[in-house]
């Protein structure tokens, strides 16, 4: 039995080597592919690009205002009475001249009358002054009446000519009044509410208002627009680039207040030249026709002024336009090495859900649209094309719409330099 252990002894013995090598062998492997592992690389972040191609698109201005009447008249009471009747329907069109209201006539009747009556008795009196004065003409060139009779009745025949100059006046006066009883529409247009009833006493004194006409077709569309952009305007009329009339004049276009396009162009009439000094902006003034009344005066609309084209701009999604924390829009781009570039540019206006990009951008350049908020400067990254929602169809309401010459809004995502961008909704 011992010959058999010290055989097993100096078996096990042999072994105890091979099996620490075997199990240090094991564990430098294991440390060496662990190592390998943590010193892989991550893949690249995917992110949807649009590539940037110049391209034509017009110049335009988006300013905010309210619709006014072409023509607005105040029907008032001219003389002082009780309505008869009204012979309107309330918000009709009515016709310059047409009869609204009748006032009773009766006291102006016979005020007529008494005029009349004091013009015909002046009409008698001078009859007999001439007849006096040319027969005392006669009798003084014989001396058969004193020089002082005749100067007396050649006065009298001035008075009675003067009387009956006042008595034609009077007539006229009191046929005018008359007239005032019928209260007829100064303008053609479409009538409002009726502010008195049959029997109620107005007066002329007080200039009682009855009613209101306006003339809504065609209308004023009385836009706001901020002085610096009022006086650039300016300069490019002075200078050729907008026109006011012609073939060439700037289109304006409205858009209603659900969201929908005016289907008639307008015409730009002028800008105001007083700036209101609480709110530093200006008027600028627009006509639209309106055949089917369909703007209202004190309408709230959103023009747009069509100025040009500029056939060297970038159109990029809205979502791609950033603000760093200078407040200049930037966007972010896959440049060299398919690495993240911050890019400052120049917006100009808006186009539906894009932003006009006048500056900043080169042709080709791939402007990062979506996985902004995962990536920042200097990261490398894998570009795909960009997914897009499709756009709203035409004239359709969109939260995020601006005017035409502002920046992106201060609402979006900010860019820090050399940190990451954050963008709502992503």
């Amino acid at each position: 039995m011992s010959v058999f252990s010290d055989l097993r002894f100096q078996a096990s013995t042999r072994r105890a080597p091979v099996l620490a090598a075997a199990a240090l062998a094991a564990a430098l492997l294991t440390a060496c592919g662990g190592q390998n592992q943590q010193n892989a690389a991550p893949p690249p972040t995917e992110v949807g690009v649009v590539t940037a191609q110049p391209t034509a698109a017009p110049v335009t201005t988006e300013l905010p205002g309210r619709i006014n009447a072409f023509l607005v008249a105040q029907v008032r009471a001219r003389v002082d009475g009780v309505v008869l009747r009204r012979e309107f329907v309330e918000g009709s069109d009515v016709k310059a001249g047409q009869r609204l209201y009748k006032i009773d006539p009766a006291p102006y009747l016979a005020a007529l009358n008494s005029a009349k009556a004091t013009l015909a008795k002046a009409q008698a009196n001078l009859v007999s002054a001439n007849a006096l004065a040319n027969r005392y003409k006669v009798l003084v060139a014989a001396n058969a009446v004193s020089k002082q009779d005749y100067d007396n009745a050649v006065a009298a025949q001035g008075q009675a000519a003067a009387d009956v100059a006042a008595g034609k006046a009077a007539v006229d006066t009191a046929r005018i009044n008359l007239g005032y009883t019928d209260v007829t529409s100064p303008i053609t247009g479409k009538i409002g509410v009726s502010q008195v009833t049959p029997g109620a006493y107005v007066q002329a004194s007080q200039a009682t208002l009855m009613s209101t006409v306006q003339q809504i077709d065609p209308v004023y569309a009385d836009l706001t627009e901020s002085s610096r952009d009022g006086l650039q305007l300016r300069r490019d009329i002075q200078a050729g680039k907008v026109k006011m009339a012609g073939p060439n004049a700037a289109k304006v276009s409205l858009i209603l207040e659900d969201g929908q396009p005016y289907s008639e162009p307008g015409k730009l009439q002028f800008s105001d030249v007083t700036v209101d000094q609480s709110t530093g902006s200006v008027t600028v003034r627009a006509i639209f026709p309106n055949p089917h009344h369909v703007l209202l005066p004190g309408m709230f609309v959103r023009a747009r002024v069509e100025e040009g084209v500029n056939d060297r701009v970038f159109i990029v999604p809205q979502v791609g336009v950033q603000r760093d924390q200078n407040g200049r829009s930037v966007v972010m781009v896959v440049g060299a090495g398919d690495k993240v570039e911050v890019r400052p540019v120049v917006t100009f206006g808006t186009q539906g859900q894009n932003w006009v990009i006048q500056s900043g951008l080169n042709p080709g350049d791939r402007v990062i649209v979506q996985g902004i908020v995962k990536v920042q400067p200097g990261m490398p990254v894998k570009a795909v094309p960009a997914q897009l929602p499709p756009p709203p169809p035409p004239g359709a309401p969109s939260a995020d719409q601006v005017t035409g010459k502002a920046s992106p809004s201060a609402a979006g995502a900010s860019v820090a330099p050399g940190a990451g961008a954050s963008q709502n909704g992503q």
